[in-house]
């Protein structure tokens, strides 16, 4: 098993490949919010530095290798400049940065960077008709087999928080840190039905296994829980901007 790489040594070394041109390194995700979705832990970094080429890139790429070798995200590296002008076609994840992050070296610039609803509800709707169309491939190539139903579920619970955060900052409300209060406020102020999103939550971190026999009537209603939220996103959430 891989040593675990702490943040420190993290930026330790991304100051050794960048040296002054590193501006900021940044906590976000589930670890920023103080909250852990699955049992296996992983720590999401924004990188910010003054320039980026293909001689840096080639330095940092064992940094890189090394933070995912412990079951980390590989770092997120943005020039300043990249960062500042990207609001509008990441939204939900500067959103979510934006919300809930923790600096450890340096200072993140926020001064004139601004999340538009309307650039929120378009992601959504991109990335909720992208995530369904991503599920629907995996059950052609899985067939049912019941195993790796649930496997597909468990895996999409990240990225579907996610878009949940998004439903509700499209509908005016800043969602909650914790991902279980996420999937109740939806459908408290969205109203749609989430209990396949709150099972596979469940199941992901070990409250509630899902069982091989209701394995396929799950992702059933799975599929459709993220089809009506992509069908939120285009169709009603509009009127919301």
């Amino acid at each position: 098993m891989a040593k675990k790489m702490s943040v420190e040594e993290l930026v330790q070394r991304l100051r050794a490949v960048y040296g002054e041109g590193l501006a900021c390194v940044a906590i976000y995700g589930s670890a920023a919010r103080g909250e852990q979705i699955s049992p296996r832990e992983n720590v999401n970094v924004l990188v910010l530095v003054d320039a980026i080429d293909m001689a840096r890139l080639a330095r940092e790429a064992p940094v890189a290798r090394d933070w995912q070798k412990v079951g980390n995200p590989p770092p997120l590296t943005l020039t300043l400049q990249e960062w500042r002008s990207s609001a509008d076609i990441f939204p939900m994840e500067y959103a979510d940065i934006l919300a809930h992050h923790r600096v450890v070296f340096g200072s993140l610039p926020s001064e004139g960077i601004a999340v538009r609803r309307q650039d929120l509800r378009v992601q959504l709707e991109h990335e909720a008709m992208s995530k369904l169309l991503r599920l629907r491939h995996q059950v052609l190539a899985e067939g049912t087999e019941p195993v790796a139903m649930i496997g597909i579920m468990a895996d999409s619970v990240p990225v579907i928080a996610a878009l949940l955060r998004a439903a509700l900052r499209c509908a005016g409300e800043e969602p909650p840190a914790r991902t279980a209060d996420v999937i109740d406020r939806v459908q408290q102020r969205i109203g749609l039905d989430v209990q396949p999103f709150r099972a596979a939550l469940q199941h992901v971190r070990g409250e509630r296994p899902i069982a091989k026999q209701e394995a396929l009537l799950l992702m059933d209603e799975y599929l459709g829980a993220v089809a009506a939220l992509a069908s939120w996103a285009d169709e009603r959430a509009r009127n919301l901007e």
